[in-house]
């Protein structure tokens, strides 16, 4: 490949696209009717508000949906505290920034909660709506930067060991078909990727030689019915779709629905202008790739390229 950057022009527009239309899920819980209705009425507009009517059916909601940025919950429920239902949250997400609402002065059991790290900030009530959105803004600023600082650290994690296992595998690997389903593994590894095809080229063509990765028992080779690694290897560039089931583009490709694959990226690999083979990636779910993300799956094929040109070579 030659500009990274360029290559990528219009992937980053679809990535970008997707990633404004994305809200902050968050969860408040308050026994009372009517602040429940005023909390998801206070932040619907700029977060998708989950809600419960007590700490038990909160916790019944996370097991459900899965994490969320921002929790908020009355002190004083029936059956569970505030403090208890947050507590019962920590172990299993403990990411999840959480404040407190209380009209009481319950002030034992608010500074347990924040000293033991249970606790972002308490609201006394009645609140302020405005002052509200403000610490809850805050906090879903904290949850963001929190899940980024994470997710930087994850990656160049899975760039050095996919470096690693590249290394290791060209150089213990004794012919260069050896070494393409242990590479396959590591990229679909480091990218969470649910299927990964690496298959080599002869000249334009897509020829035998092949490796593959796959969470299921049995994954079919379609590559030469996909658009994506047809445009892929006829540009150069890589090709990405995001959310395949809204893609014009692959309306008529079957694969997609009876295979469930909602995401796809397909990586030429080249070195020195010549193109070694495609790498592609596939999800059975909708993906928000962002552009550092991109670049790093254009950084590790880069890497790859030398390193098929190194079996091919020993």
């Amino acid at each position: 490949m030659t500009n990274g950057v360029s290559e990528i022009q219009t992937s980053r527009r679809q990535v970008a696209t997707l990633e404004r239309a994305k809200k902050l899920k968050i969860l408040v819980v308050d026994d009372e009717p009517d602040n429940l209705d005023l909390l998801y009425r206070t932040f619907r507009r700029d977060f998708q508000v989950l809600k419960a009517d007590s700490g038990i059916n909160a916790l019944e909601i996370l097991a459900t949906e899965g994490e969320v940025a921002v929790i908020i919950s009355d002190q004083r429920m029936p059956e569970m505290k505030g403090t208890e239902f947050l507590s019962k949250t920590v172990p299993q997400f403990p990411d999840t920034v959480r404040i407190i609402l209380t009209g009481f002065t319950d002030i034992e059991d608010l500074v347990e909660a924040i000293n033991a790290g249970q606790v972002y900030k308490y609201i006394t009530k009645p609140w302020d709506p405005s002052e509200l959105k403000a610490v809850v803004q805050r906090a879903a600023e904290t949850y963001d930067l929190l899940k980024q600082r994470t997710e930087e650290l994850r990656r160049a994690n899975a760039q050095m060991s996919l470096l690693t296992v590249l290394v290791h595998v060209t150089q213990a690997a004794k012919s260069l078909e050896e070494t393409l389903t242990p590479i396959a593994t590591a990229f679909a590894d480091s990218f969470s990727a649910d299927a990964c095809i690496l298959q080599m080229l002869e000249g334009k063509t897509l020829s035998a030689t092949q490796g593959f990765y796959s969470s299921e028992a049995t994954l079919k080779n379609w590559l030469n019915q996909d658009p994506l690694t047809t445009e892929a290897i006829a540009t150069g560039q890589i090709q990405v779709t995001v959310n395949a089931a809204k893609d014009p583009n692959l309306a008529s490709v079957t694969y997609y629905q009876e295979h469930s694959i909602q995401a796809h990226v397909v990586i030429p690999i080249t070195y020195r202008n010549n193109m070694l083979g495609v790498l592609s990636l596939q999800w059975q779910q909708p993906v928000s790739l962002r552009e550092d993300e991109l670049n790093l799956i254009h950084l590790s094929a880069q890497l790859l390229a030398i390193a098929l040109t190194s079996s091919r070579c020993s």
